[in-house]
């Protein structure tokens, strides 16, 4: 067989492998990628394109001191440490890892924070739905650009004594991503506000 015999079927073999790698991919080596998204647009218009982002997607951290919140029976007193008599414990919360995603919109980055936690019942408690005040907050340095707290229910199913639970913030809007942007979660105490 001549050279340029070899080149031609080598030639339309690569022209036929890459021909089944065509834009309507349903699986493969692109079904991975996320397409892009659309998000309704507040001017009525065209909805913006949503096209993930990956290098520049700021890290959530789990806030020092609201990772761990305790919640005890109506009328009890806590000391200066947020403890108390320990009998009296109706739960402990713990949240224990944070992942999240960026996509770049026309009205800035928007995030999906995702935190990972799990609830515990205490002498005082038992099995049932609880509610937690979990905060997302981003900040650019000493300015907050986003902060909301969200009640967030976690059931604990009959005889288990725990549960864990996976908790999603979407649309956190942050608008640009400095040197400086954080993100942060945690669990409030603080009284209900959503902003």
């Amino acid at each position: 067989m001549s050279g340029s015999v070899l080149k031609t079927i080598l030639a339309f073999g690569l022209m036929a492998g890459l021909a089944a790698c065509s834009s309507t991919d349903t699986g493969g080596m692109f079904s991975g990628i996320s397409k892009s998204r659309t998000k309704p647009s507040d001017t009525g218009g065209n909805d913006p394109k949503m096209v993930v982002m990956q290098g520049a997607c700021p890290q959530v951290y789990l806030r020092q001191g609201t990772a761990v919140y305790r919640q005890y029976a109506k009328g009890v007193k806590k000391n200066v440490q947020g403890l108390a008599d320990p009998n009296k414990l109706v739960i402990q919360a713990t949240l224990d890892a944070t992942t999240r995603q960026c996509r770049q919109t026309a009205e800035g980055i928007v995030m999906t924070v995702v935190v990972r936690g799990r609830v515990i019942t205490g002498p005082s408690g038992a099995d049932g739905t609880y509610t937690l005040p979990i905060r997302v907050a981003a900040t650019d340095g000493d300015t907050t650009v986003y902060s909301e707290l969200t009640k967030f229910q976690v059931a604990v199913p009959p005889g288990q004594g725990n549960a864990q639970f996976i908790f999603t913030k979407d649309d956190v809007l942050i608008g640009r991503v400095g040197t400086l942007t954080r993100l942060f979660a945690g669990i409030d105490e603080g009284p209900y506000n959503t902003k």
